[in-house]
């Protein structure tokens, strides 16, 4: 350690320096906080499958194949495709499967989607199927009659610890997502918050959410915290 011909150490000196400085400036300003760029996409119809339903649906021993990997990391649209058959058999064909496998199986189709099977769709977070309707799948190898698990996806927002402290909301709160487009500006109500560590900031619309905005052609899109009502009855 150097020491000065005053007595003092250069470590003392930056040390009194440090301590002068941050009284009179006050504390250096705090990292802005480091958050995903906000990305809206269209989750078109898709199911989810459990390995025993891809076995039954594919063969034995068969595995989802990524054809297409998703803006999530680790998540893909697979080669493998069923078809979603309704009451009276109305039926979409080739009606993509996405990965990886879950523990339940579940359908998740467009308002549009629901009327051309016949199907009152009830609009669900992912993974909320309990009391739902069901449908059959139909496979290259085989037949899974689903007793409950076909939804609407409730639209909703994908955020991790950043993206939540930024907008200052948490898992299950409610936000607006306001699109700019040349056919209409928009606002959506009811965007649900799903909060988990190890996602990237996204939104998901059906297709005829996104059609009736006009997301392709956006030109700005925004999320917004509604403000509390302070009205009195």
């Amino acid at each position: 350690m150097t020491q000065l011909s005053n007595g003092y150490s250069r470590a003392d000196i930056e040390r009194v320096v440090r301590s002068v400085l941050t009284k009179q400036l006050g504390a250096p300003a705090a990292a802005p906080v480091q958050r995903n760029p906000l990305v809206v996409n269209i989750s078109a119809r898709h199911v989810h499958l459990t390995q025993e339903h891809v076995e039954i649906l594919f063969g034995k021993g068969a595995e989802l194949e990524p054809q297409k990997w998703l803006y999530q990391d680790g998540y893909y649209a697979a080669k493998q495709t069923v078809a979603v058959i309704g009451p009276r058999r109305r039926m979409l064909p080739e009606v993509r499967v996405l990965g990886p496998c879950r523990s339940a199986s579940q359908v998740e189709l467009a308002f549009t989607d629901g009327i051309s099977l016949g199907i009152d769709l009830p609009v669900r977070i992912s993974g909320d199927v309990k009391g739902t309707p069901g449908c059959v799948l139909m496979g290259p190898k085989g037949v899974v009659d689903l007793s409950e698990g076909v939804i609407r996806a409730m639209r909703h927002v994908h955020m991790g610890p950043a993206d939540l402290e930024y907008y200052g909301v948490k898992n299950g709160d409610k936000m607006e997502l306001r699109v700019v487009s040349p056919a209409c500006t928009t606002t959506l109500e009811d965007v649900v918050v799903r909060a988990d560590p190890t996602v990237k900031l996204e939104v998901h619309l059906d297709t005829d959410e996104g059609n009736a905005i006009d997301l392709e052609h956006a030109s700005l899109v925004e999320l917004i915290k509604p403000h509390a009502c302070a009205c009195e009855k």
